[in-house]
């Protein structure tokens, strides 16, 4: 999910000449000996410096089984991706054959139409290797929009160095985390946890371990502004008063990294597309450094959200066949078993998880668990847009903006206009 865990990052030049779009007319493949060929343009929206490097890499060998095809590899920001493509595609002009797509992302490029329907094409080869829970998202109205390329979830990523030196254990829950963090404090001078509080999907963790959720969607009712979901605020605004942790209010992907990397905090909270990232750190040029346990429970529970990310073909595509059989390839055991092994990404196919790259990877085994009981956010058009208001509010109540209850209202508020009808 990611999520705007990349918005940040360096970024490649946004290439969207005419030459280089799924819109182009030279872009169209085939030909008479049934032979793919043409142009495949493909927005990639992973991490920058980490896994686009592994991802390009895969794209090269795709070219090298389909020579005729000229996959156009784009580097685009996650945070500006979803607009940007919904621009594009509703232009008609500039989208790509085929986007990675934020799980959320599916159900609402669908709903809008500017997503080809797989059902029977070369992409969705071996369907039912596929994990329940990862094809959940890739639905719309009972057809299928996109596959599924990795699942994850989150938990607590730890420098065992400090908590050691501190005497503690990693957290299994927020008072745990709380004494934890006092005894960093005065053992290493350190802050315990880093916080990261300008983005909402950090946020989820606290409210499922509240028992709360943002809207359930069988029901069609809002959720966030139920009593859970006041807890859940005022759970983490509890975390930086008490100076458990630390936050900001922008800019907060590369500040948690970098504090967690050099060794100023303790702990994050993090999913398995920062383990490649944060393995740079100078904390950890010793890997074995690295601890990950399950994220702290609330007082109702463990929680964590189910993400990750679906490869989806535009519908506008001159180039559908080859599209197609691209999504298939970066899809395949074998891709899979490539980005598990060199990124310790989970696998959205049960058989990759066999594969030795999965089967060596600490960090694939430890998440495989966690994505199996990982809650799933609701699958409707709607959902990747309930994480704007309550973001703002989110990252109001961290900065002393507003009162965990008013922030729950306004969230809920927001929702019942967003949702029409919904209770």
């Amino acid at each position: 999910m990611r999520r705007g865990i990349t918005a940040t990052a360096l970024v490649a030049a946004l290439a969207l000449a005419a030459t280089a779009c799924g819109s182009d007319d030279k872009s169209g493949g085939g030909s008479s000996s049934g032979e793919l060929s043409g142009t495949v343009t493909w927005w990639d929206t992973s991490n920058v410096g980490s896994e686009d490097k592994v991802f390009k890499k895969l794209a090269e060998g795709f070219e090298k089984k389909h020579p005729k095809v000229d996959v156009k590899y784009v580097s685009v920001p996650f945070g500006d991706a979803q607009n940007k493509f919904k621009n594009a595609a509703q232009a008609g002009s500039s989208a790509p054959d085929v986007i990675r797509s934020e799980v959320a992302w599916t159900p609402d490029f669908a709903s809008l139409g500017y997503l080809a329907p797989l059902d029977g094409t070369a992409a969705l080869k071996n369907q039912d290797d596929f994990l329940p829970q990862a094809v959940a998202s890739t639905k719309f109205e009972d057809k299928t929009y996109a596959v599924p390329q990795v699942i994850d979830s989150m938990g607590i990523f730890y420098n065992k160095k400090l908590l050691e030196k501190a005497g503690v254990e990693a957290p299994t829950n927020l008072v745990e985390l709380k004494t934890a963090a006092k005894q960093i404090k005065d053992k290493t001078g350190k802050t315990g946890l880093y916080l990261r509080g300008d983005d909402p999907y950090y946020f989820l963790s606290f409210l499922y371990g509240e028992g709360g959720d943002l809207v359930d969607a069988e029901s069609k009712t809002v959720t966030v502004d139920k009593p859970e979901g006041v807890k859940a605020f005022k759970a983490v605004k509890a975390l930086v008063d008490d100076g458990t942790a630390k936050t900001d209010a922008s800019d907060g992907w590369e500040n948690m990294m970098q504090s967690f990397k050099n060794g100023d905090v303790a702990m994050m909270i993090n999913g398995p597309w920062a383990v490649a990232d944060t393995l740079t750190g100078k904390e950890f040029t010793d890997k074995d450094n690295l601890g990950i346990a399950t994220v702290p429970a609330g007082s109702t529970a463990h929680g964590a959200p189910q993400g990750g990310h679906n490869l989806a073909v535009y519908a506008g595509s001159k180039n559908l066949e080859a599209s197609y059989a691209f999504v298939e390839y970066m899809t395949s055991v074998e891709s899979q078993a490539t980005t598990a092994g060199e990124l310790n990404l989970l696998p959205t196919r049960t058989s990759a998880y066999a594969k030795k790259e999965a089967v060596n990877s600490e960090i694939v085994g430890f998440f495989k668990p966690v994505v199996e009981t990982a809650v799933e956010r609701p699958w409707i058009p709607e959902g990747g847009s309930l994480f704007a208001p309550l973001g703002v509010e989110y990252t109001k109540v961290l900065t002393d903006q507003t009162t965990p209850e008013k922030a729950a209202k306004a969230t809920g508020d927001a929702y019942r206009k967003l949702l029409k009808d919904w209770k």
